[in-house]
């Protein structure tokens, strides 16, 4: 096997600067040598030099100028969906694998517990977004046992925890988790909200899923999302049910009506989740950047991993 694969973070924001921390305390298969931003002042910069981690605030081109950069195999956007178009393009051209945490959806959606092994050959994956990493879970739970018709999420994060980036991304986030809702989850239809509370102290990661589904008994779908649950707790030690699992029956003689949709018998399901974040960088109550920067990571790994076995072949 070969040394570890050499991994860059393009910004050093919130986001950016709590996955450099995982990576610094968790070390795997990746060594992390350059950490990219746009503010000589930011302290996610400042962070990666007392590490001895070459830094530059000149984007991505300061990056391209970085003696590291031909090494690097791995990147993580941590930017914008804007930004991160610019970013694929420039990083592809170099056979630089890219792992996108914000909304842009150029690459595949990659769910760790639901899909992560699927595209470990694509030249970009898609971390969906916070929300999506910690619902799409739950509906992936009931879709594996029943036919899911509709698929409902509404994630609700502190307003402390969402940065100028999250803000900026909040149409893309709506769009972007619903069609992964979709694609990754299973369900017919999805449906995405967010929420940024102002509430003082700051509250910890709620998320609410509703899911109308048809083909499986309450008992095998509570089993399923528990399983579900589990897994994702691998990685995100503070990911668990609020409560147990709630469910609504509707047969022929009490059918649910749903506007433009028609008439709906089967379960509905809701789950009620909460998210603690790690406390790596930010708050523990920071729990929606927790398990998205915790899900990058650990599709990185498995990327490295890819990547360090074709090289030794």
């Amino acid at each position: 096997m070969t040394d570890k694969i050499k991994a860059a973070i393009i910004g050093s924001g919130n986001i950016g600067t709590d996955l450099m921390i995982k990576m610094i305390k968790y070390p795997q298969n990746m060594e992390l040598v350059a950490v990219v931003g746009i503010d000589p002042a930011s302290e996610g910069l400042a962070m990666a030099r007392e590490h001895g981690i070459a830094t530059t605030h000149e984007g991505i081109e300061g990056l391209k100028k970085l003696p590291c950069y031909p090494e690097i195999g791995i990147a993580f956007d941590a930017t914008s969906a804007y930004a991160h178009k610019v970013h694929d393009e420039a990083l592809r051209a170099d056979g630089i694998q890219v792992v996108d945490l914000t909304p842009a959806a150029i690459g595949p959606f990659t769910v760790p517990p639901v899909n992560m092994h699927a595209n470990l050959e694509s030249p970009n994956v898609n971390m969906v977004t916070c929300g999506g990493q910690a619902t799409i879970p739950m509906v992936a739970a009931v879709s594996r046992v029943a036919k899911v018709h509709y698929a409902e999420i509404v994630a609700s994060v502190s307003s402390r925890s969402a940065g100028p980036g999250t803000r900026a991304n909040i149409d893309e986030f709506t769009r972007t988790t619903a069609n992964a809702i979709e694609k990754v989850g299973g369900a017919e239809v999805g449906k995405a909200i967010i929420i940024l509370n102002p509430a003082e102290p700051p509250m910890i990661m709620r998320d609410t899923v509703f899911t109308l589904s048809e083909g499986a008994d309450e008992e095998t779908i509570r089993r399923s999302v528990q399983d579900m649950v589990a897994e994702v707790q691998k990685y995100v030690p503070g990911y668990r049910l609020k409560q147990e699992v709630q469910f609504e029956r509707f047969g022929d003689n009490n059918k649910l009506k749903i506007p433009g949709r028609g008439e709906f018998t089967g379960v509905k399901t809701m789950i009620l989740l909460e998210v603690e974040g790690a406390g790596d960088y930010l708050p523990s109550y920071s729990g929606n950047l927790d398990i998205m920067t915790a899900a990058a990571k650990a599709t990185g790994e498995l990327l490295a991993e890819r990547r360090m076995a074709a090289a030794a072949a």
